[in-house]
């Protein structure tokens, strides 16, 4: 009898433990490892024409894959692995509907030469497989759109011990929309991984070079990004940021003029929790960007509007811990003009829109002269 007992106890505990082999196994074997750079595919493309506008708008937002609203809260950032612990793991499909309608009325009435955005599912599980680039394409008509994908899974298992409630498969990306119609687009991996097994589970980060052909035979580069978070120590983050800095660098010294936008996952220089009046959320993006990352390129980012929240709890204006992490770098031959943070009180994602105007500078000899453009001074701290 008590040998039964314990081949009955032997059996019980062997099915967790092969669960997790198989399910490491076929992570393994099906992990997304893309090259480096890959040619990206422009869709509804306008005609095409070199851009001789003295000024240009920009917005970025990461829209939470429809599934970080203002009701949700989120397992993993609560600590969760094997557990969701009662936090949750995939919204309500009516809320994701909520969410991504929203995002979508919200572009149609804020229009911007250029739109980047972060987390557009393409087919999730989490988002109830809705084609959101999709979405987003039809509400931008006549925009030239890219899609980059950075997290392509056929099963993510989290939470490892709720295998009814795991996260499932990930198709979910940037998404990048254009008046203009890019010469080239490319992904570029970014560098940096996590360790075995984490990395199978995680995002393959990128950045979306987009190239625009400009009337002084120079080239605009637009470059949509979106950093590791979860990065305890900003190891990551350091070596992207290094990579990206020798890729813009690189373009610079041609000549052309660089707008990178999106996602940091860290802060400026100069971004303080005073800026927002209450305490700073820093458990997974409290790693700042160094004073000398550049010195004489532009952050362009609106420092009274924070543009993330904790997903600790559901938003709660004035208790959640907000952060800035979603601004722009600007290349030194372009004036900032503007730069807007949009409160929206975190309704249909965990991350607000940035909007930025920027303008030639005289000496670029553009077709249209850019007189009488006042440009909005930018605070001495976030110009390093």
């Amino acid at each position: 009898m008590i040998k039964r007992i314990l081949k009955i106890i032997g059996l019980l505990l062997l099915i967790p433990i092969l669960y997790v082999g198989i399910t490491l196994i076929h992570g393994t074997v099906t992990d997304f490892q893309p090259e480096e750079s890959i040619s990206l595919e422009v869709e509804q493309a306008p005609p095409p024409k070199v851009i001789a506008d003295s000024s240009l708008t920009f917005m970025i937002w990461n829209v939470g894959y429809g599934g970080l609203g203002e009701e949700s809260d989120f397992f993993y950032d609560n600590g969760g692995f094997l557990t969701s612990a009662g936090k949750t793991v995939r919204t309500t499909q009516e809320n994701v509907e909520k969410n991504i309608q929203g995002a979508v009325n919200f572009i149609k009435n804020k229009r911007a030469d250029f739109y980047l955005f972060q987390e557009v599912d393409f087919d999730s599980k989490r988002s109830y497989y809705i084609n959101q680039f999709e979405q987003y394409e039809e509400a931008l008509p006549n925009y030239a759109s890219t899609f980059s994908v950075n997290y392509r899974a056929p099963r993510v298992p989290l939470p490892v011990f709720e295998p009814w409630n795991v996260m499932g498969k990930m198709e979910s990306g940037l998404g990048t929309f254009s008046k203009y119609q890019p010469s080239q687009a490319t992904r570029y991996q970014l560098p940096g991984d996590y360790p075995w097994p984490d990395r199978i589970f995680h995002l393959d980060r990128c950045a979306a070079f987009h190239r625009y052909p400009t009337a002084d035979g120079k080239e605009l580069i637009v470059v949509n990004i979106h950093n590791s978070a979860y990065d305890k120590g900003g190891t990551l983050k350091k070596q992207q940021m290094d990579y990206l800095k020798s890729k813009f660098e690189e373009e610079y010294k041609k000549g052309n003029y660089l707008v990178i936008g999106g996602d940091w996952n860290q802060r400026p220089t100069g971004v303080q929790a005073a800026s927002f009046g209450g305490e700073i959320l820093t458990e997974t993006t409290g790693y700042v960007i160094p004073d000398d990352y550049f010195r004489d390129w532009k952050w362009a980012y609106d420092d009274d509007t924070p543009t993330n929240r904790s997903l600790k709890d559901p938003y709660n204006k004035g208790v959640s811990k907000v952060n800035l992490i979603d601004f722009f770098l600007v290349s030194p031959n372009l004036e900032i003009v503007e730069v807007e943070g949009v409160n929206l009180d975190f309704k249909y994602s965990d991350h607000q829109p940035v909007m930025l105007t920027v303008a030639f500078k005289q000496e670029s000899n553009l077709l249209t002269p850019i007189d009488n453009i006042e440009v909005e001074s930018v605070d001495s701290d976030s110009n390093q």
